[in-house]
């Protein structure tokens, strides 16, 4: 059962001011934290729901769960919306930076670091009382670095770039909660991408939106404005089956003192998820240089079988390739179009769409209400989403022939219907808030 709790990461920690250790025997259970981008907590916790995670909670950016090492190693490399999975090992209260350095210099430090190793330390802080997360990662090293040299002499080395040991360090108001980051490079970079173009969508968002779509391979799958083919390469991961973690070099956990080589092979050597791909996943872009880019990515990948890419400007589809599918695409929002550019480019979205895709589900994202307008088709659904620091929409266009009342209804199960009615309420909310904000700012103008 997956609860909804808005909430940060330090309070899902079972008990404060106790060290919950590193080292966990093989089917020990331990609280752990994965990170993931706004309004895709509902997609990670399903997720992690499927891999055996237990006791999952819903937060800010955040899903809590309770799993072993094995279940730490899969979530690593088996989660499309996760960005890193932390290991917390102490939570604690303080009201200032002299307070985390005592707290942090009373653990023991030899379970997690020796002499020999390096370390790196990232903080995030959420808290009136904790201003600056550098201050904050400066008093965690120092307290560090003294537990050592007051014990040895000698103090362990900091590493930015690859650490032994990845120390996460989150702040909300004055609770503190210390974690090992398993995870290391950020698990959006999937070690796939050798070439992009003027900003490329982050995988993860990509894999969320494709998600929340609910496409999993059972229907044909376009991008026509397929830029260095990100939606085209994490939609035929999906399709296959192929964790997404699968063309990394490396893991965080792999340097751990605890770390079980063998249980790890046996798990990236898994393959009963993998499934076949019975329909085409098609990209295009008027791009000569996007395309170039995007069979670049899609053979380092190892998917170039699965997809096929044109040169072809959207406006040029005067037919579908079946007749149902999904498309998903993410246009160009504007920093380097003028408005009148925007509003047609939508305009031929819409047009085309509703004249050559009849039978399709279209998803578009986009962060202009005006460029919504321009399409001029009503949307079944609205998924508020984050592009970066842009709030977006992704906006589900069911396209059929005749009137609206006249198409038949899709009946779904029970299941399905609880998570739609779900994923309706959280984006209530968030509508809720923009609309006020919307609101605000309009009447300071």
């Amino acid at each position: 059962m997956i609860k909804e709790k808005i909430a940060m990461e330090s309070e899902r920690l079972n008990k404060p001011d106790e060290p919950l250790g590193q080292r966990a025997g093989d089917g020990e259970r331990f609280p752990m934290i994965a990170k993931t981008l706004a309004e895709l907590e509902d997609v990670l916790a399903e997720e992690l729901v499927a891999l055996g995670a237990e006791d999952v909670e819903i937060g800010t950016r955040m899903v809590s769960f309770t799993g072993d090492k094995a279940l730490m190693y899969k979530a690593n490399l088996h989660c499309r919306t996760a960005l890193r999975i932390l290991k917390p090992i102490y939570n604690f209260k303080a009201n200032g930076a002299d307070e985390v350095y005592e707290a942090i210099k009373g653990l023991n430090w030899k379970e997690w670091l020796s002499l020999d190793t390096t370390f790196s330390i990232d903080s995030v802080v959420f808290s009136r009382i904790f201003t600056h997360s550098k201050f904050v990662t400066y008093r965690v090293k120092d307290a560090i670095a003294d537990w050592f040299f007051e014990r040895y002499g000698k103090r362990p080395s900091v590493s930015i770039t690859n650490p032994d040991i990845a120390l996460h360090v989150h702040i909300a108001h004055n609770r503190c909660s210390l974690s090992l980051d398993s995870s290391g490079e950020s698990l959006h970079k999937r070690g796939y991408r050798v070439g992009q173009t003027e900003a490329p969508l982050n995988e993860v968002l990509a894999a969320g939106m494709i998600l929340k779509s609910g496409w999993l391979g059972d229907t044909p799958f376009i991008d026509p404005m397929c830029g260095s083919g990100t939606l085209l390469i994490e939609a035929a991961m999906i399709g296959l089956g192929i964790p997404p973690g699968i063309h990394r070099q490396h893991f965080a956990f792999e340097k751990w003192a605890d770390f079980d080589q063998e249980l790890f092979s046996t798990i990236y050597n898994d393959d009963s998820g993998a499934r076949e791909l019975k329909y085409p996943i098609i990209g295009s872009d008027i791009s000569h240089r996007a395309i170039a880019i995007a069979e670049k990515n899609i053979k380092n990948a190892g998917l170039k079988k699965y997809i096929e890419l044109s040169v072809k400007p959207m406006q040029r589809y005067d037919k579908a390739p079946a007749p149902t599918g999904v498309i998903i695409t993410n246009p160009p929002y504007g920093e380097r179009m003028k408005v009148e550019e925007l509003d047609s480019l939508y305009d031929m979205i819409g047009e085309r769409l509703k004249h050559v895709f009849v039978g399709y589900r279209a998803y578009v994202l986009s962060y202009r209400k005006e460029s919504f307008d321009a399409i001029g088709l009503r949307h079944s659904k609205r998924f508020f989403l984050y592009n970066g620091a842009l709030e977006c929409e992704m906006r589900e266009y069911e396209i059929f022939a005749g009137k609206r009342e006249e198409r038949p209804k899709r009946s779904a199960p029970r299941e399905k219907r609880v998570r739609e009615n779900d994923q309706y309420k959280r984006n209530s909310r968030e509508g809720y808030r923009r609309s006020q904000r919307a609101k605000r700012g309009e009447e300071e103008d």
